[in-house]
């Protein structure tokens, strides 16, 4: 399948001419895919209604790592010993799974998440940073404005910033000195310095991205991110200060990508023909895949 950028309410003077991509499908049969990560060689992520976290190696082959019952998984990360960290969302917490698969509260989140929780990155030291949705999303209620949570490694938990317009995606530089937060309801990037202590300072506008719902995103080596646009389905690439390097149309609505693979280049886009329990077609969904120029850097 060729993409197609089609007009998008970018001016033509911010966007650059790119060769087109094509998509080969990666895997399917996913409910709605989010989180992915590439992780130890294989691509990983939460499917919220089948309410398990998967792992797929590079030859399509995918393992149920966990199944959280009635819980809906999400973001997805890893402690510096190798724990896995996955956001619980609906009961709003992070949970933890050790290396023999048993699972535990890791934190409670309940103070701070106003409605479900959704992404999350985690830093080389093991702080994690958690989004919201800030309102029932699902039931169309009233758009809020939502604190993003800082979890340290030990479970404590504290807020790391205040309102933002619904954080979803987000990237830490690979210096670790810099936290990027997508916000879907604001139509932006928004950055932050990240102090000795996980505690996040100098908040400043990264990227305007005016007409778009920026979700699930990856950083590249040239510190530009690639995002999935909730609003229609595509990917987007773009640089700091708002520039849009490329955008590329995709087989469905596209909500999460992650560059990994065996070089770092070749970008997973996870897709839906819908959001919300009513509206997913079940085991509609697929990952999708594609080369790009510049592989993968930072976190997660």
């Amino acid at each position: 399948l060729r993409s197609d950028p089609g007009p998008g309410p970018f001016p033509n003077s911010l966007k650059r001419e790119s060769s087109m991509l094509e998509f080969a499908r990666f895997t399917d049969g996913l409910d709605f895919g989010e989180g992915p990560r590439w992780h130890d060689g294989r691509l990983w992520y939460s499917d919220f209604y089948q309410h398990r976290v998967y792992a797929v190696s590079a030859d399509g082959t995918r393992e149920t790592i966990l199944d959280l019952g009635d819980e809906q998984p999400s973001g997805l990360g890893w402690l510096p010993d190798g724990t896995l960290l996955i956001v619980g969302m609906t009961r709003r917490q992070v949970l933890r799974m050790d290396a023999d698969g048993d699972v535990s509260l890791h934190a409670d989140l309940s103070e701070i998440a106003a409605w479900h929780c959704n992404d999350m990155v985690v830093d080389a030291r093991g702080n994690a940073y958690v989004g919201n949705f800030g309102f029932d999303l699902e039931k169309r209620g009233q758009p809020s404005d939502a604190d993003l949570a800082l979890v340290r490694p030990d479970g404590s938990v504290a807020v790391a910033a205040e309102g933002l317009g619904f954080p979803n995606g987000s990237v830490i530089t690979p210096d670790g000195s810099t936290l990027i937060v997508g916000e879907t309801m604001g139509q932006r990037y928004t950055a932050f310095t990240i102090g000795d202590d996980g505690a996040l300072s100098e908040r400043r506008t990264w990227a305007e991205v005016p007409g778009t719902a920026p979700d699930g995103c990856t950083l590249d080596a040239e510190g530009t991110v690639w995002f999935a646009n909730a609003a229609t389905p595509e990917v987007v690439r773009v640089a700091e200060g708002g520039e849009i390097l490329e955008r590329h149309a995709t087989p469905q609505n596209a909500y999460a990508c992650m560059l990994g693979g065996e070089d770092g280049r070749t970008l997973f886009v996870l897709t839906s023909p819908g959001f919300g329990a009513d509206m997913v077609d079940t085991a509609g969904g697929a990952i999708w895949s594609t080369l790009v120029a510049s592989p993968r850097a930072g976190l997660p």
